[in-house]
């Protein structure tokens, strides 16, 4: 369970395509953080993996070995 406050121009813009499209302000809440969600993830995980690089632990590979590598060639 999570329970949030919006400010006013939010929760009205929030109402207003509640009522538009039939669907719940909790539908569009939770659509709106698990699509975040997966943004941060994968802002995350390029971080790491860029602190990774630079620190020596793992090794870039170049976007011509991964075309030959995964037969992505044109």
């Amino acid at each position: 369970m999570l329970s949030l406050r919006l400010p006013p121009e939010i929760e009205d813009r929030l109402d207003a395509l509640a009522e538009r499209t039939g669907r719940s302000k909790s539908y569009y809440a939770r659509q709106a953080i698990l699509e975040h969600l997966d943004d941060l993830e994968d802002v995350y995980l390029a971080e790491r993996e860029m602190d990774a690089i630079r620190s020596g632990v793992a090794k870039a590979i170049p976007l011509d070995e991964l075309m030959k590598r995964y037969d992505l060639t044109n």
